[in-house]
């Protein structure tokens, strides 16, 4: 009965969360004419609305691009400078260390809508607007505090011995680090990659107020920016059928990687 009762809330959870994008999917693959059709089964099954995305003007394989871009840059970013400063705050010994490690936490809790006029006056100020890095710095802001303090508690959970025998056969500080705790500590980077490329991803509020031209817009706007036939009316289809497209590969690199996701965030819970 017990076991009964856990499966029965875990379809329960699922069916919630899931339920949604069963809806966007049904809804995508729906034809035009249809897309105020509630049956919960599409009749007749149509790509059209997947074709009308990527036809047309309305320019979403540039903005796939541009997601791409985005998020992969600042996913590389936030490893190089997350994976040396979680080592220095794991390994070295220095004052104050804790309070740098709260502070590194406490800037997510800044809502990003607060930080939109600043950002927008100084990116104007030095000529970024409408330029990658005017979205790839700010999401490098949101990205970086979780990511250090994951890969600060991975790097503390791995043995100092493991340097420290490193050294006594050859190694430097440097080599040891490079060729013996970056290895060791993939899943770690790997849990943080992903995470991070999921979050920008998905970022839209900065995307759309530091970009305003199109050929530079990413997926999530180009979605929120799609017009129908006369202009005034809602394509509900087509956006349903563009969210699809931009969530699908989300949820694949989840289901597969799903191992790897828990390991590193379990990292360090048992000492």
């Amino acid at each position: 009965m017990k076991r009964a009762l856990s499966y029965l809330g875990l379809a329960a959870v699922a069916v919630y969360c899931l339920a949604p994008f069963y809806w966007m999917l049904a809804s995508a693959l729906r034809r035009p004419q249809d897309q105020f059709d509630n049956s919960p089964v599409p009749s007749p099954v149509s790509t059209e609305n997947f074709r009308a995305v990527f036809g047309g003007h309305n320019g979403f394989g540039r903005a796939l691009l541009n997601s791409v871009i985005v998020a992969g840059t600042t996913t590389a970013l936030t490893l190089v400078i997350g994976v040396f400063t979680a080592y220095a705050l794991a390994r070295l010994d220095f004052r104050f260390k804790n309070a740098v490690l709260g502070l590194v936490i406490a800037t997510t809790m800044f809502p990003g809508v607060s930080q939109l006029v600043p950002l927008l006056k100084l990116f104007t100020d030095i000529g970024w607007i409408n330029t990658y890095q005017a979205m790839v710095v700010p999401s490098l802001g949101f990205a970086l505090p979780l990511s250090v303090w994951l890969l600060t508690a991975f790097f503390r959970q791995l043995p100092f011995e493991l340097e420290q025998a490193a050294m006594v056969d050859g190694c430097t500080r440097g080599q040891a680090f490079r060729k013996i705790i970056v290895p060791l500590a993939a899943p770690g980077v790997f849990t943080t990659a992903i995470l991070t490329f999921i979050a920008a991803w998905n970022e839209f509020l900065i995307a759309l107020s530091m970009v305003n031209r199109k050929e530079m817009q990413t997926a999530t706007v180009a979605i929120s920016k799609f017009t129908g036939v006369s202009g005034f009316d809602q394509p509900f289809g087509t956006q349903m059928a563009a969210g699809a497209v931009v969530t699908v590969p989300l949820i694949v690199v989840v289901l597969v990687f799903q191992r790897r996701i828990v390991a590193g965030l379990t990292a360090g819970g048992v000492k």
